[in-house]
């Protein structure tokens, strides 16, 4: 993996990468959640790595994380635009998109605005739609330590066994590494601009557009997800046109891509194989013009 910062309308963005091999193909661009790269590891987990063994991977960090500068304003449609505003700077007309919790909210969101960008979406414990009778975990209330030093409360809402080995890595009790201290703190600092105020970590009209991601999509989820419950799977994989696969994973929390990081990327490596990309990748420069002249 290789770490780089690029500039994105006078704004740093952090971006992780793995995969150069593969370039020729479509870009896999992987947005994060909370357990996870950027999220909380400064490198490539399991599931990352064995996705760059097949597809060129570029993980940028959202905005206020792992040294990616803030938005003035971070409502969620002030992250599509900077995320839109990104490809535009990389020269990325069209990739494949894939999303783990709030960065697959991000995801889908993108997918509807600009179907015309994404190759194939991948969604992984998404959340924002509203799904009435199942709620949203508060990861905010989890994340306040309680007696002062135990995260079990935000590590059973991210995993299924939040006494594993895994979620007590990522999330241990008391003082751990620093540098992972606060890319945790500013994930939820993040999470807090864009999903805290009402409505929670949804859109609620994100539903009703899902028909315009005409793209083929793969839904994944683990059937113990606490924060976002597979009721929300369900309804993205019965809204999403093109949806081909729902895949709930048994034992599974909302951490799924970490907890299954082979069976997971597996999946999206096999899905991208069964629907390859059919529109010709040409510059963007030429893309755009062509677009305009349109």
């Amino acid at each position: 993996m290789s770490v780089r910062t690029i500039e994105v309308c006078g704004r740093k963005v952090t971006l992780a990468e793995a995969g150069a091999d593969h370039r020729r193909d479509t870009p896999l661009i992987y947005l994060h959640g909370f357990a996870d790269v950027h999220g909380v590891a400064g490198d490539f987990l399991p599931y990352h790595q064995r996705l760059a063994q097949h597809a060129e991977v570029i993980a940028p960090a959202h905005p206020g994380c792992n040294g990616s500068d803030e938005l003035k304003s971070c409502s969620i449609d002030d992250v599509v635009f900077h995320y839109l505003e990104l490809l535009d700077a990389e020269f990325l007309p069209r990739i494949d998109l894939v999303g783990h919790g709030v960065g697959g909210w991000i995801a889908a969101e993108i997918a509807v605005r600009h179907p015309e960008r994404v190759a194939r979406l991948v969604l992984i414990g998404a959340c924002g739609l509203f799904i009435p009778g199942a709620p949203i975990g508060d990861v905010f209330m989890h994340a306040q330590p309680e007696r002062g030093t135990d995260l079990g409360s935000l590590r059973a809402l991210l995993f299924a066994d939040g006494n594993g080995a895994l979620a007590r890595r990522l999330f241990p009790d008391g003082r751990t590494d620093l540098d992972e201290e606060i890319r945790r703190y500013q994930m939820l600092r993040f999470g807090s601009f864009v999903g805290f105020k009402p409505p929670y970590f949804y859109h609620r009209e994100l539903r009703e557009r899902l028909y315009r991601a005409s793209m083929p999509a793969l839904v994944v989820w683990g059937e113990q997800d606490r924060m976002v419950p597979p009721a929300h799977g369900r309804a993205y994989y019965d809204e999403l046109p093109q949806a081909t696969r729902l895949e709930m994973f048994e034992g599974a929390g909302h951490a799924v891509h970490l907890e299954e990081p082979d069976r997971v990327s597996d999946l999206i490596i096999e899905f991208r194989n069964q629907y390859p990309d059919e529109i010709e990748e040409r510059p963007f420069e030429e893309h755009s013009k062509s677009e305009s002249d349109g």
